[in-house]
């Protein structure tokens, strides 16, 4: 199974909302790697890391986010997997 890493800016009414905690708990759920950060101007930055098809779920549900999220807009960048990343965390 191939291991991929993707970026995700993610744009919308997406702080406040608990967007951080419940995407830590479906990227553990799936098995990834990674972290998730509130960003300046409204934004979170999400990194997943494990297998493509796991990685691919992560991204459609951040496309929908946590029920009182309104997402208006995700960029993905995938980039070389980093041996690093162990565990999913909070960033803050």
């Amino acid at each position: 199974m191939e291991t991929v890493k993707a970026t995700l800016l993610i744009k919308g009414k997406v702080q406040g909302v608990f967007f951080r905690a419940h995407t830590r708990d479906q990227a553990e759920a799936l098995g990834l790697a990674g972290w998730v950060r509130n960003l300046p101007l409204r934004r979170v930055e999400a990194v997943f890391q494990g297998p493509r098809d796991q990685v691919e779920k992560a991204i459609a549900w951040c496309r929908q986010g946590p029920p009182a999220a309104v997402v208006s807009e995700v960029t993905i960048s995938w980039s070389d997997p980093d041996p690093e990343l162990k565990f999913f965390e909070i960033r803050y």
